[in-house]
């Protein structure tokens, strides 16, 4: 390990360790206070979630079983948390009492009666430990918006011990969360930690003094978090949406309830939407960028329904670092960034200069995407280089990761892109130029890459080199480098010969790829972002050897 990777390192973990020790001492004055805080009698409004409804996972669980993060937990009648559960992820998703949502579509007694049980056992078993899953930041804020958002169910036909009960776990959750909030990195938890207080501030009996404080503080992290372009300091497309299915019933709450928004908050909102669209393939999902993985139509749709800015997607994202091409149904889609943090690098991807392209409804090219629910060896294949589309050099990704359980899984040195062209042929295409130095300091190497998209949209025209920049270290011997386009698993492909490859979609739309002089190879792949899991699909795969061979050119055509 060099000097420079020592180095932050050591920073990494002393801002780690700071960390923790804040939320420790926030946790012990919390527990050890000698003062009880006043208890809220009731609630005054339970917000909107637009979130999706499955009256499944409702029937479920009334039954007793909880189907979780890809598990179904039976717990045979007994509490789902006095029991062994399946996974981490799973335990999470319990915790976080977002399944309530679901139980909106049974609003019998018995159903909520059985919420009740649960919630009371939750209380009893986990109320005031503040340590586990059950305890950490993320888990803790989704789990205050979905007991806000969801207490009518929770407390139809409630007794008034239980209300109590419950009102009392709910301030004692609120408290903690204003207590270590601090201690965060400013990260997409710390922005939902702000939106949950604020809610918590307009939902329960408070002064107004203390709303405008909470609505305040919303707006200082909105300010740090979501950038000038829309997009949010992840880089993550579908942190853009998880943060408005949250942003929007806020906004609402405040209104009904006659209460001034928060100045930022909904211009805040207004800029969001264009990055949202950005985003936004031909087939009406998001693109996998980041820890992006698959979204729910519903959820979508029940968000751009509150889009009061309209117009097209903007053709570039500068300040999240993205470029988008876009003609005739066609949408290519570049990532030309890097993490704008170490701290904000936990989930990002080695992905730099990786593209997706999508055509009519269907997506053909693109990037594998995050798991929803697997282990860590699976997330952590999913964020190397060469599960996107673009060239990794001997199997090594551009950029490198940190694994520690201390200080996560951060990005340790990344890929630092170079300025982006945008220009305009004698023909009318549209041409992005950029290049990165993920495998200079390793290698010797930079990658450019060339995307051209014509002005008919029916044809796409791409460039990859690897090169040594003037005055640089000449390369030691041959390396290999491989272009990987990971095809959607919806796509089949079909052999054309040994330099093409045709795409079809199910409805019969086709692309053909192709690579002059150059050995086209169809590998089995894997498409993590898929809703139902992990999903076998296909890559096509260009292998070449600078300095022998140092760029390639290839094409896509759509077929007539």
């Amino acid at each position: 390990m060099q000097l420079a990777d020592r180095r932050r390192l050591m920073s990494a973990g002393l801002r780690e360790v700071v960390r923790r020790c804040y939320r420790r001492t926030a946790r012990l004055r919390l527990v050890l206070s000698p003062f009880a805080a006043q208890v809220p009698d009731r609630l005054l409004v339970a917000p909107t979630d637009l979130r999706a409804i499955d009256p499944f996972v409702a029937e479920e669980i009334a039954e007793g079983r909880f189907p979780l993060a890809g598990f179904s937990l039976d717990t045979e009648g007994a509490s789902p948390f006095a029991v062994e559960l399946p996974s981490k992820a799973f335990a999470e998703r319990l915790h976080s009492f977002a399944w309530l949502r679901h139980m909106r579509a049974q609003r019998t007694e018995v159903a909520c009666a059985r919420t009740r049980t649960i919630v009371a056992s939750w209380i009893m078993l986990h109320g005031r430990r503040t340590r586990g899953i059950a305890w950490e930041p993320n888990v803790v804020a989704e789990r205050v918006i979905a007991w806000l958002s969801h207490s009518t169910v929770v407390l139809q036909g409630a007794e008034a011990g239980f209300y109590r009960r419950f009102m009392k776990s709910l301030s004692f959750q609120v408290r903690y969360l204003r207590r270590i909030v601090r201690g965060l990195p400013m990260d997409e938890t710390r922005l939902r930690i702000r939106i949950a207080l604020a809610m918590a501030s307009v939902s329960m009996p408070t002064r107004n003094a203390y709303i405008r404080r909470e609505g305040g503080r919303l707006d200082r992290e909105l300010e740090r978090q979501i950038l000038p372009d829309g997009a949010h300091v992840s880089r993550s497309p579908r942190a853009v949406l998880d943060l408005l299915l949250d942003l929007l019933p806020l906004r609402q709450t405040y209104i009904n309830l006659g209460h001034d928004v928060p100045p930022k908050l909904i211009p805040t909102i207004d800029r969001m939407y264009p990055a949202l669209r950005f985003f936004r393939h031909q087939d009406g999902d998001l693109a996998l960028f980041n820890g992006a993985t698959s979204t729910p139509a519903s959820e979508l749709m029940s968000v751009l329904r509150y889009d009061e800015t309209g117009g097209k997607p903007f053709k570039s994202l500068p300040h999240g670092n993205y470029q988008r091409l876009a003609a005739n149904g066609v949408t290519i889609i570049v990532d030309t960034g890097k993490p704008l943090s170490p701290d904000l690098s936990h989930k990002a991807h080695a992905g730099c200069l990786s593209f997706e392209m999508s055509s009519a409804r269907h997506r053909f090219i693109v990037n594998c995407g995050a798991p929803k629910f697997a282990g860590r060896d699976y997330h952590q294949v999913a964020r190397s280089t060469a599960a996107h589309s673009t060239v990794t050099l001997n199997e090594t990704s551009s950029s490198r990761f940190l694994r520690s359980h201390f200080c996560g899984a951060s990005i340790l040195a990344s890929a630092n892109p170079g300025e982006v062209e945008r220009s305009a042929d004698q023909h009318g295409a549209d041409w992005l130029r950029a290049v990165h130095d993920g495998y200079l300091r390793e290698f010797g190497y930079l990658h450019e890459r060339e995307i051209g998209l014509s002005s008919t949209g029916s044809k796409i025209k791409g460039h990859d080199r690897l090169f040594a920049p003037e005055g640089g270290r000449v390369p030691d011997g041959r390396a290999v480098a491989e272009a990987r386009f990971h095809i959607h698993p919806t796509i089949s492909l079909s052999r054309q010969d040994q330099e093409s490859v045709l795409m079809v979609a199910p409805d019969g739309e086709a692309w053909h790829f192709s690579a002059p002089g150059l050995a086209i190879a169809i590998e089995q792949d894997i498409f993590f972002a898929d809703a139902s899991g992990l999903r076998q699909s296909q890559q096509i795969v260009i292998a070449f050897s600078p300095p022998d061979v140092a760029e390639i050119r290839w094409m896509l055509k759509r077929m007539e």
